[in-house]
């Protein structure tokens, strides 16, 4: 399981929980981003934030400061671990 900031474009992955309290955690509850959700990753701005994300038929930005709460369990532990280690020769 790892955060939705951690996600490449084209990972797709189901939400395990939202993390925090107050406004925040209940608009994204209120936008789709409930456990169970299928997400997928469509897009990252060229200085990656924000994040376009698709899920239940549409496409929503998200800042990565937020989606650090979001928790995504990836369809193939494979695919997170690639992109792990191409995220990690990008910011060398």
């Amino acid at each position: 399981m790892i955060g939705l900031d951690k996600m490449l474009p084209g990972q797709e992955g189901k939400v395990i929980k939202v993390e925090g309290q107050g406004v925040l955690r209940r608009r994204l509850l209120d936008m789709g981003l409930t456990p169970g959700t299928t997400v997928n990753v469509h897009n990252v701005a060229p200085l990656g934030d924000p994040m376009e994300i698709r899920l239940r038929g549409y496409e929503l930005s998200i800042r990565k400061e937020d989606a650090k709460g979001i928790i995504i369990e990836c369809e193939s532990e494979k695919k997170v671990k690639d992109a792990q280690s191409i995220r990690g020769n990008q910011e060398k």
